[in-house]
């Protein structure tokens, strides 16, 4: 596969990963269709066992997704600024403390995002653990799994 084509499928995968944090944008299956363009240009071992991997974690997270209650987001607050600022934590964790940083980032992108709206550290805590608890872990399992086979996905690139 070409440059210009490795391109527009990182393109693909990072719109997928943010559609994770758009409501309505079908991240998840972006970032599959991506994968899955990539594979069958690729047509290598490496390219095939990550799209078989990549498709059994993502149907699983959709289980889970649909196994967590639902949540009403608009009720705790949860805007399209929030989900700029988890999305971009959750990423900036990710980068620095590779794969595990996203938790930690995603929560942190949400408690910078409160702190800012709200002005005092308490009230932006207990802010973040009402959001956590509505959206939090849905979204961020999907999250994490998104960034994950695009961690697999640059690894097989870079690798080849």
């Amino acid at each position: 596969m070409d440059l210009p084509q490795l391109l527009l499928v990182g393109l693909v995968l990072a719109l997928g990963v943010v559609g994770v944090l758009v409501p309505g944008v079908p991240g998840t299956w972006l970032v599959w269709a991506g994968l899955l363009w990539w594979a069958l240009h690729e047509r290598s071992s490496p390219a095939w066992t990550l799209l078989v991997s990549a498709t059994a974690l993502l149907l699983v997270v959709q289980v889970v997704k649909w196994l967590l209650p639902p949540r009403r987001l608009r009720g705790v607050g949860v805007t399209t600024r929030m989900a700029v600022y988890a999305g971009a934590g959750a990423l900036v964790g990710f980068v620095v403390l590779p794969v595990v940083g996203a938790v930690p980032g995603f929560v942190g992108g949400v408690y910078l995002c409160e702190r800012l709206r709200l002005g005092t550290s308490g009230e932006a805590r207990a802010s973040v653990r009402a959001v956590m608890r509505a959206v939090g872990t849905s979204v961020l399992v999907e999250l994490f799994a998104c960034l994950l086979v695009v961690a697999g996905w640059l690894g097989v690139v870079l690798a080849g």
